[in-house]
């Protein structure tokens, strides 16, 4: 049974975090604590910790202090970011809820897989404004706090809705911002500033997350690392458009909060109707290595996480582009079975028309002019050999040369009487138009009940630009975001069995909501292996090593026109959802019997790398980097070692082991087929050549290791077991 908790002050606790709520009164609940675990306390204390975090009133303010609710609003006296704002024909613009219930419940550990250990909801009304709004709070058991609300018109006429902002408040102590921007081919890269008064606003009008995105916006103390300093992370799960922001206002709030952007009229409510917003996610940690494990236990935990061995794929792209044979990919997919890959993945070129990237896309049909007898001649081979076959689709996208947009250019996202600039020689396929939809989810549902399709590449190549809805041209990214996901959800019901990439233009569709309805994510075109050591190390803010698809690549890189050695590049993959983007046809039977040694190793490390804590090493020289994975129960642990570039100092010095029991000896031991150290000398450290070295995980992760000289992008693997 569900366990009541006091009505006043909530105290919800998990995994060494908790969350404190004001509920007294009639106002939206207010956040009095935020971060560590303040263990036990009993009502009388809970009420003493609200006295005395209550603000002082100083010269030239309100005569009360100002009520900072989760959904902050300016009749409570705060005056910075609003969280809802709206208007009735210009009335009503500014609300003052008052709270009707307040509902909260214990999850027993044991219900089922729910992620979820704490849940409040919260009933509450503005009369005047006709609005009404339902609050759901909930902390998981990684300690988690995510929150969404619903808005329901119950007034005389539309209600124009033009935001809905959720906020979670920081201490003082937070005075340092990190987000993340990036672009095509370089997602993910970390900028650092001063927390300073005003408001950082992070705003995505991309219509999807974005290559650019915040994915995780963080406040910490000043000098804040992986494994040092207190941080504070929230996450907007939405694919569309969405913004985030971090607040400081001269009175000493801070906050961060966010929400979906809206585009002007796009949510306009009639009486009766309701919008909800995406769920709002907080994580707090002692690091950023803690912040981020909460994130990945909370995905760990849902019901629908991916359960079975992640399997090595193989992906035609880089080794086919678009010249689609049926002799060559068989030797592919020959080549593929020879190094032990578990699944084909046969990519863009497949369909009606599509030679290039300039048209096809929209005629979801087997092309009959390369493939006459469709592609069951290639699913069969591929099954032959005990692979899984998986396609490639961009379903949301339509060339204008398409069969699809000859006949229905209405179905085309745009406005104002004009067609949206091209991108990658396409337009976006409005999902708004139920034929549309239906059309699309006939195509989609026929290919993979044809083919028995296990594995599907759902890629999403460009921005939504001027995305408005036919006939009138309304804003429609909304709609469009929400149909992606109905979409997503029926062709996952009929069928159950089938696994679906996130991928768009690589990284820019990676988001908690996306996810929730896909099994992993394609996490850059780029697989230059020195731009992934950023690249995975900074989307693992979000997401764990088995969601992030990571390939080796061919010896010269694709984008970059890098040359790297297969240890490099193997090494890299290991730590994701390993996988091979390369012509092995190719390559050097040398390279194929190597690469078969790192598939084997993947298979034989993917329970642990797949299932454990994602440690990092706060290493003062930037041009190195340790970085690893410690088993649940800390029994092992696997680092690798990475030489991003010369270091100014040489030998390298000493790097730590992140994770370890403290109290615990550890045999200590390079591993294979990691284990060969290149670098500027022939004589590699005493201890890599011998099997003698144990030291307790305190010694390891206080003292560390001498690790070995490299030569710039490479990398070593080291093994650490409990004796």
């Amino acid at each position: 049974m569900a366990e009541r908790l006091h009505d006043d002050y909530l105290h919800l606790r998990a995994a060494g975090m908790s969350l404190v709520l004001d509920c007294t009164g009639a106002l939206l609940p207010r956040v009095v604590h935020w971060g560590a675990d303040l263990g036990e306390l009993t009502d009388d204390a809970l009420a003493a910790l609200a006295l005395v975090e209550a603000t002082q009133i100083m010269s030239n303010t309100l005569d009360a202090a100002a009520q900072v609710s989760v959904v902050p609003q300016q009749s409570a006296g705060w005056l910075g970011t609003a969280g809802l704002t709206g208007h009735r024909d210009g009335r009503d613009f500014s609300t003052a809820f008052t709270v009707r219930s307040v509902q909260a419940d214990a999850v027993q550990a044991d219900a089922g897989e729910s992620p979820v250990r704490h849940r409040v909801a919260v009933d509450a009304v503005d009369p005047s404004a006709g609005l009404a709004l339902a609050l759901e709070l909930e902390v998981t058991g990684s300690g988690l706090v995510r929150q969404r609300a619903t808005l329901t018109n119950e007034g005389d006429g539309p209600y124009t809705l033009d935001g809905l902002l959720l906020a979670l408040p920081v201490p003082g102590q937070a005075t340092e911002l990190l987000d993340l921007t990036g672009r095509h081919l370089r997602e993910r890269a970390p900028q650092r500033h001063e927390f300073t008064l005003g408001t950082h606003l992070r705003e995505n009008w991309r219509g999807r997350t974005g290559t650019d995105a915040t994915l995780v916006h963080v406040a910490g103390e000043s000098g804040f690392g992986f494994r040092t300093g207190e941080v504070w992370g929230l996450h907007v799960a939405w694919s569309g458009n969405h913004r985030s922001l971090a607040e400081r206002t001269p009175a000493g709030i801070r906050l961060l909060g966010g929400g979906e952007g809206l585009l002007p009229g796009e949510v306009r409510l009639p009486t009766g109707e309701s919008y909800t917003s995406p769920w709002i996610y907080g994580s707090y940690g002692q690091g950023l290595d803690e912040l981020a494990g909460r994130f990945h236990g909370y995905l760990r935990d849902r019901a629908h996480h991916p359960r079975t061995p992640r399997p090595v794929t193989l992906n035609t792209w880089e080794a086919v582009y678009f010249q689609q044979d049926l002799t060559k990919l068989k030797a592919l997919a020959d080549a593929a079975a020879e190094v032990g890959a578990e699944r084909f993945v046969l990519d863009d070129g497949w369909f009606l028309g599509r030679r290039d990237d300039t048209a096809g896309l929209g005629d979801w049909y087997v092309d009959k002019d390369v493939w006459p007898d469709g592609l069951h001649p290639l699913v069969e081979h591929v099954r032959s050999l005990g692979l899984q076959f998986g396609l490639w689709f961009e379903p949301e996208m339509v060339n204008p040369d398409s069969d699809l947009a000859r006949a229905h250019p209405e179905w085309i996202l745009a406005t104002g009487g004009r067609t949206p600039p091209l991108s990658r020689h396409q337009q976006v396929l409005d999902l708004g138009h139920p034929e549309a939809y239906a059309h699309l989810l006939e195509r989609l549902d026929a290919l993979v009940a044809e083919y028995g399709i296990d594995y599907i590449k759902w890629d999403h190549n460009r921005d939504l630009v001027d995305a408005g809805h036919s006939p009138l041209g309304t804003a429609g990214v909304h709609a469009q975001t929400a149909a992606v996901y109905r979409l997503i959800d029926e062709l996952r019901m009929r069928h159950p069995g089938v696994e679906i990439e996130s991928c768009s233009s690589g990284g820019g569709r990676v988001d908690l909501g996306i996810l929730e309805r896909t099994d992993r994510v394609w996490t850059s075109d780029c697989i230059d292996a020195l731009e992934r050591q950023q690249i995975q190390r900074w989307t693992g803010l979000l997401l764990p090593p088995e969601l992030l698809g990571a390939h080796v690549g061919s010896p010269v890189a694709h984008t970059t026109g890098r040359t790297h050695t297969l240890d490099f590049r193997a090494g890299t993959a290991l730590f994701g959802h390993f996988g091979i983007e390369w012509d092995l046809t190719l390559a050097a039977t040398e390279d194929r019997a190597r690469l078969a040694e790192w598939v084997s190793a993947y298979k034989k490390l993917r329970p642990l790398l797949h299932s454990g804590t994602v440690v990092h090493a706060d290493h003062p020289d930037p041009a190195l980097w340790l970085h690893g994975v410690v088993a649940p129960d800390r029994s092992r642990a696997v680092y690798a070692v990475v030489q991003k570039a010369t270091s100014v100092q040489s030998p390298p010095g000493r790097v730590r082991l992140p994770g370890l029991d403290p109290d615990a000896v550890y045999h200590l031991c390079p591993l294979r087929p990691g284990d060969r150290p290149e670098g500027p000398t022939d004589s590699p450290l005493p201890w890599w050549h011998t099997n003698d070295v144990q030291l307790t995980g305190r010694v390891l992760g206080t003292l560390g290791i001498q690790v070995p000289a490299l030569h710039p992008e490479r990398t070593v693997l080291v093994q650490a077991r409990r004796v």
